[in-house]
């Protein structure tokens, strides 16, 4: 009996697993082929790029690999858009196939490996937009013998008229349909609800649990979910006069700590990036002190701030621009450089709201300045934005030190402005 038990469970589990994959899998196509009927026009036409194409190599795949259906790729295949500027791309996939591919009702036509060369000759496209680029990875798939290997097949004629995609990249993957922003939302909710588990006593408690524990708790949960991440070990850290004490390590949790995580996970090629901060309650206790919890709502001000202030239709260095003028108006002190704050009684800030989604640092207009490029780019609605920052504010028992409040959670960006996915960090967690 116990054996038929056994085999009853292992169905029941193996089917409730190829529904999960099946659904996934739906939900993938729909925004793949909402992304090639809505958003590809647009983003070739306004890069001027007739042709776009994309090479893959087996065991070398380009970052756009998934975005574009995956497939088999037996030697060297390429993914290939033309645009003949009757409305829809043309879509070709040449040595690529398998089930997931041609069963997503993305792609035009199937071919060979060997036909790229008649196939680009027929079209004739003027400019022919290929992955390479100095400033985004995700736009940095090919390889350089690619490279050459494509200019030996196409010849001199085509390879003068070889540009970088770098930006048609971007557009392409930062600006969202309504799919797309579904799948997200169910990548947004796991994220939060597992960190905050995380920051609490289910999992915590003060002088047994060590950062480590913490950490591996979370992976394993990812592990149970099925999902990916774009950042390896997440982040558990303490954070003490001198900044952060240690991170994901065997040091053990104690009270008095000030605890935070940053991380994000994948699910469905779309990927989160948000923070939690804790406290973890002294003995007698019942509150975090008053100066912790002020410094913390002195942050979540600066929060506010930032998503009145961000607006579509600028450029990111505009809105940055913006915001520190605002920051600064309501009291605030915009640092010079990131950890660099000052002596002064005013809260230091500085910020990073960085595109976020295809990975948990994405490759659009990012208002951050560790993304100087695309501080360039226009701020478009249906852009996801993970709006980031850094507060420093002194904390009396720690000698007039400041203490770093670091925030973040994912929003997309609208006409109306900056519109959250799901409930953002509204508190700072208390652990007993």
């Amino acid at each position: 009996m116990r054996f038929l038990y056994l085999f009853l469970f292992l169905c029941i589990s193996y089917t409730t697993f190829s529904q999960e994959a099946h659904r996934r899998w739906r939900k993938m196509n729909q925004i793949r082929n909402d992304k090639f009927d809505l958003i590809l026009p647009e983003a070739m036409r306004e890069n001027n790029i007739d042709m776009w194409i994309i090479m893959n190599r087996e065991g070398s795949f380009d970052p756009l690999y998934p975005d574009l259906g995956e497939g088999y790729v037996g030697s060297t295949g390429y993914y290939i858009f033309t645009d003949s500027g009757e409305g829809r791309i043309e879509r070709a996939a040449l040595g690529i196939s398998g089930y997931l591919l041609e069963e997503g009702g993305a792609y035009d036509y199937f071919g060979s490996e060997p036909e790229l060369k008649k196939y680009v000759e027929e079209r004739d496209p003027k400019r022919i937009g290929l992955n390479y680029s100095k400033n985004i990875g995700g736009a940095d798939g090919l390889t350089y013998s690619g490279y050459l290997e494509l200019s030996e097949l196409l010849g001199a004629k085509y390879t003068e008229r070889f540009v970088s995609a770098e930006k048609l990249v971007s557009d392409f993957r930062s600006r969202r349909v309504a799919s797309e922003i579904a799948a997200y939302g169910e990548a947004c909710e796991l994220s939060y609800t597992i960190a905050e588990r995380a920051l609490s006593n289910e999992v915590i408690t003060p002088g047994v649990t060590t950062l480590e524990d913490v950490a591996w708790w979370m992976k394993e949960q990812q592990h149970k979910h099925n999902l990916g991440s774009s950042f390896g070990m997440p982040s558990v850290y303490v954070t003490g006069i001198r900044g952060i004490i240690a991170t994901s390590s065997d040091r053990i949790i104690q009270r008095g700590d000030v605890l935070n995580i940053d991380w994000g996970v994948g699910l469905m090629n779309m990927y989160t990036d948000m923070k939690r901060m804790a406290y973890v309650l002294d003995e007698g206790e019942t509150q975090a002190p008053e100066s912790i919890q002020k410094a913390f709502d002195l942050a979540v001000e600066v929060r506010t701030i930032i998503k009145q202030t961000i607006k579509p239709g600028v450029t990111a260095k505009e809105a940055e621009t913006a915001i520190y003028e605002a920051l600064t108006k309501a009291g605030f002190n915009k640092m010079k450089g990131f950890n660099q704050f000052t002596e002064e009684d005013k809260t230091d800030v500085i910020i990073g709201c960085h595109s976020v989604g295809n990975w948990g640092h994405g490759v659009g207009p990012s208002i951050a300045f560790f993304n100087p490029k695309r501080l360039n780019y226009e701020l478009k609605p249906s852009n996801l934005l993970s709006i980031e920052l850094f507060a420093y504010t002194k904390l009396p028992e720690w000698g007039g030190k400041k203490l770093r409040v670091a925030l973040e959670d994912d929003a997309i960006l609208t006409e109306r402005g900056v519109e959250w996915i799901y409930p953002i960090n509204p508190r700072l967690q208390l652990i007993k």
